[in-house]
């Protein structure tokens, strides 16, 4: 199997961007130039890349702007690469009051809090799926000319995800209902798996078993019966708990992608959760230290020790104080095969304090091409010079032995060559993802602060190189520059 094949993608949201260039105006875009663009075609992956010129495509949600004067009816900004990477210039707003995506904005609907990429109809583009919480998720498909068009998709509005789930070489899509938060125990959630391809008139080539027994609300694995606070589901159509946000990736190898959710388990308190792909839908698998907590953290997949089994990566949380890597396996993951390490971890800049939410934001992929998976963290409670939660970002190299400190890179928005300043509460770093979108076979990273600018929010993107992430070229972006709402948007609370 080949290295570091995968990378996984969004993070985790939760809170201002600085800058004196942006007190006087909004949220502006701010370039330092330098770096030679790469030559065309490029190289990006094909999930990423929504017109098929080679270069990977951003994604941005904006779930808490006012749209059509309903607050929080929310947005997604599609920012598309190029040989220069990312242009301001170049980009499509889409929310529910967009031609040609059915429905429309309504108040606290929170459209773009959830969305994700993928090639559903296999024509050569990928395509995006938003969730729109009760009001389903819609399908924006990719063509030469970019995203057009939407197709509804009712009834399933949180955390869609698409990947080979079955393990016939064709994208499928997971789909899960978005359901009320809270309860001592997390009722059930209808869920589907669509097998693909999926038609641009939302029809799949069949619809699989979610889930083995095991996963059904109400199932009792002793005897088979039923719980007492609900009842049974009708069969594999239901998930227990609602469904935040997901991750892809194959964590046993046997080609048929694999899914690490973050899901509500009751009594105030969140969980991940494993679901192992197969040929006829789903099966359980467990997270290893995957404590239910209060305080959310990112996940990330991707092949760290470079072993050809993707490694799940969990963020600090408050049972786990470190980040912890889960090691893949033909087995999957066990208990036995983790590495937690910490900023006490030799090589990396600064120090392990409380309040630091190292992980907050992860995301796993080889920026320096070396055939390991690199992890991107998000520090957003991170104190920067006295100045606190001004928030950060690491990227911390993969090896054959796992994780390594050696070379691991710091930044904030005190660095130089980060556009901005940093300020209290900032908390840089959020989101993350990555992805080439300058198609040179160099992972960028994409981070964010959603409390940037009284909570607008803003996302600064640092290319990448064989050496690791660079300042040169550092963009950093918010919603009025891309002339599009910014109350309190929340812009960048999801990236991918």
């Amino acid at each position: 199997m080949s290295r570091a094949r995968r990378r996984s993608r969004s993070a985790r949201l939760t809170a201002p961007l600085a800058a004196a260039a942006l007190l006087a105006g909004g949220v502006g875009a701010w370039a330092l130039t330098g770096a030679t663009a790469q030559a065309a075609p490029g190289s990006a992956d094909v999930r990423d890349d929504f017109n098929g010129d080679g270069y990977a495509d951003l994604v941005v949600g904006a779930p808490d702007a006012t749209v059509s004067s309903k607050a929080r009816a929310g947005y997604v900004a599609v920012m598309y690469g190029s040989a220069g990477g990312l242009s301001t210039a170049k980009k499509k707003i889409v929310s529910r009051s967009t031609s040609g995506v059915p429905g429309a904005a309504t108040a606290n609907q929170r459209f773009g809090a959830t969305f994700t990429k993928g090639d559903l109809d296999r024509d050569g583009f990928s395509d995006l799926v938003i969730g729109g919480g009760t009001a389903g998720s819609v399908v924006l498909w990719g063509s030469a000319s970019g995203l057009t068009g939407g197709t509804a998709l009712a009834g399933y509005g949180a955390s869609p995800q698409a990947g080979d789930f079955d393990g016939d070489g064709k994208t499928d899509l997971a789909l899960f209902s978005a359901q009320n938060v809270g309860g001592d125990d997390p009722a059930g959630a209808p869920a589907a798996l669509w097998k693909g391809p999926v038609s641009r008139a939302g029809k799949p080539a069949a619809v699989l078993n979610l889930l083995d027994k095991s996963l059904w609300w109400g199932y009792d694995a002793d005897d088979e019966t039923c719980a007492t606070n609900g009842g049974c589901e009708d069969g594999p159509s239901s998930i227990t708990g609602p469904v935040a946000s997901g991750e892809v990736g194959d964590v046993n190898g046997d080609g048929k992608d694999d899914i690490v959710q973050w899901t509500y388990a009751g009594d105030g308190e969140w969980a991940n959760r494993l679901l192992y792909g197969g040929g006829a839908g789903f099966t359980r698998g467990q997270v290893p230290g995957s404590d239910t907590n209060r305080t959310g953290t990112g996940t990330g997949i991707g092949d760290v020790n470079g072993d050809g089994f993707d490694d799940v990566v969990v963020g600090a949380d408050g049972w786990n104080k470190k980040v912890r890597v889960a090691f893949g396996s033909a087995s999957g993951l066990s208990d036995a095969n983790v590495q937690d390490f910490d900023q006490d971890l030799p090589g990396f800049p600064g120090v392990q304090e409380q309040g630091d939410a190292l992980g907050t934001a992860v995301s796993v992929g080889d920026v320096t091409g070396d055939g390991y998976a690199d992890i991107a963290l998000g520090i957003a409670g991170e104190d920067v010079a006295g100045v606190a939660d001004a928030g950060s970002v690491a990227l911390v190299h993969g090896g054959p032995s796992g994780v390594t400190g050696t070379g691991t890179q710091v930044f904030h928005q005190d660095t130089a060559g980060v556009p901005g300043v940093a300020e209290t509460r900032d908390r840089f770093g959020v989101a993350t993802a990555l992805l080439d979108v300058n198609g040179n076979g160099r992972l960028d990273l994409a981070a964010s602060s959603t409390a940037e600018n009284a909570s607008a929010g803003a996302v600064w993107v640092l290319r990448g190189t064989t050496a690791g992430l660079t300042t040169t070229s550092a963009l950093a972006f918010g919603p009025s520059t891309l002339s599009a709402p910014y109350t309190k948007a929340l812009f960048g609370s999801s990236l991918r």
